[in-house]
């Protein structure tokens, strides 16, 4: 199987050469001694200690208690894209999201694709994340997924050419943009040379994007709208993240029991009394947001908030219900999905998969599973998964016994080598699997911020990138054309 590495090029009669876009940050490198690079590492793990950029780890997935706070590990070498190939990546980007909004839109209103036949209605309208309380339901300027975040990975053709492929879209709660504006932090502060050397595109604006986004999704009549980041509370993962948002903002961050409903609006208090909420950034899961509604006896969310949100007094973001969109199944289908709506042909691939809902699909599945990754539909975090080639015979087994008694619950794709790019690691520099997520704000326009969180698989073949299953981050570099701003 061909493989790709984001910096070096295999040249045709043996050897390796450093890539075009690279070649300024490899002769860098040269330069420093490991004992400087060491001391750097150090630094960094030190000042990010001392911050509190943590990730809770659980025991397991279906843990609900707090989990073991650990760093994740930063690696000082960056991922660095070309201008050019970023430019058809945002293309891609902004093609996609805006058909999965158009896509959710349909779906909770006429259902047009549903009934010319695109995409299964069974496989929607019984998904467990299709939420019946949203159809009819108007929301601002039709957005559905305000913050999307998107996994990208590259891998090599037969001619050994990197193809970027989406992996697969986070609509619902997507995290991990706090680490791409910490990385970014730390790079300018350990290696301020190298930004002089380089014209890097710049990330640190995103807060000042994501308020604009949320802003812009306020309710009809909201001159000065009142924003709040929703937060599970001080236990979940990613608690880290909603402070540092609501502090990069300058919003309140709240908890459920911070809110209350009255008169068909949403008010917090304070210490002044209640004050009004119009949006809220919700860090909190659909079947927890109002026990009225979706979970009984959920203590964090606030009841009557569907009653608000469908009356239109409060905007959610991202909207109840785009979970649909982003579950495994529907993945498939995207690249129909904008051809249906946007008349055009998809920038991005997506990865081929094979559906085993479908009896032949499910036949080819069971012949070669030491060859596939099979995920549940519904999994996340790299947990739900199998990764044939890297399986025992009896995870093999196991995963076959699973898709045969409810092949509906699964997909499989081929095992994608993941391009690699130099990681620091325990016996030096070497090359380990990464992946991208940009995060695509959707408002009046759709916009980014040019980037990422890259995520790294520190394990020696290892393809999973997850910061749960052990990966790490990169700061991630697009350079922009000499001479631009």
């Amino acid at each position: 199987m061909p493989k790709f590495d984001e910096m070096y090029t295999v040249l045709p009669f043996g050897g390796s050469d450093v890539r075009a876009h690279y070649k300024r940050y490899a002769e860098w490198l040269a330069r420093q001694s490991d004992a400087s690079m060491e001391a750097r590492r150090l630094e960094a793990e030190m000042i990010f200690r001392r911050v509190g950029i943590t990730f809770a780890v659980y025991g397991t997935k279906d843990s609900g208690a707090a989990g073991n706070e650990r760093l994740i590990p930063f690696d000082l070498v960056p991922r660095i894209i070309s201008a050019q190939e970023w430019a058809r990546m945002e293309r891609g980007l902004v093609q996609r999201v805006t058909a999965l909004n158009r896509f959710l839109h349909d779906v909770y209103h006429e259902q047009d694709i549903l009934r010319a036949g695109i995409v299964p209605a069974d496989l929607v309208l019984k998904n467990a994340q299709y939420r019946p309380e949203m159809a009819g339901v108007e929301v601002p300027r039709g957005v559905y997924a305000h913050i999307a975040g998107i996994d990208i990975v590259r891998a090599a053709n037969a001619q050994g050419d990197g193809v970027f492929y989406v992996l697969e879209d986070n609509l619902r709660v997507p995290s991990g943009v706090s680490y791409m504006l910490e990385n970014r932090k730390m790079m300018m502060r350990l290696f301020p040379d190298l930004f002089s050397m380089h014209a890097v595109a710049p990330v640190a604006h995103y807060p000042d994007l994501l308020l604009e986004t949320l802003r812009e999704s306020a309710p009809a009549g909201s001159a000065d709208p009142c924003v709040v980041v929703l937060t599970p509370g001080m236990h979940n993962s990613a608690y880290f993240e909603h402070a540092f948002l609501a502090q990069q903002m300058g919003v309140e961050l709240v908890e459920g029991q911070d809110l209350r409903v009255k008169d068909g609006f949403v008010y917090m208090g304070t210490t002044r009394g209640l004050q009004r909420v119009d949006v809220i950034y919700r860090r909190v899961d659909d079947d927890y947001l109002d026990p009225s509604v979706f979970r009984a006896g959920s203590t964090l969310g606030c009841a009557g908030l569907m009653e608000a949100y469908a009356a239109g007094n409060v905007a959610l973001c991202n909207a109840v219900g785009t979970g649909v969109a982003d579950d495994k199944s529907v993945y498939p289908y995207v690249p129909d999905m904008i051809r249906f709506y946007l008349g055009e042909e998809p920038v991005l691939e997506n990865v081929p998969t094979w559906m085993c809902r479908k009896p032949e699909d499910l036949k080819y599945v069971l012949a070669h599973l030491p060859e596939l990754v099979v995920k549940e539909v519904h999994g996340a975090g790299g947990y739900g998964m199998l990764i044939g080639p890297a399986a025992s015979q009896s995870e093999i087994e196991q995963f076959r016994n699973a898709l045969i008694a409810n092949p509906a619950l699964y997909i499989a794709q081929p095992t994608l080598s993941l391009s690699s790019c130099p990681t620091y690691v325990e016996s030096g520099l070497a090359p380990r699997h990464i992946d991208l997520r940009p995060f695509v704000l959707s408002g009046s326009e759709v916009q980014m911020v040019s980037g990422g969180l890259t995520r790294v698989a520190l394990a020696e073949g290892s393809l999973v990138v997850n910061s749960s299953q052990g990966g790490g981050t990169k700061d991630t570099w697009v350079l922009q054309e000499e001479g631009s701003e």
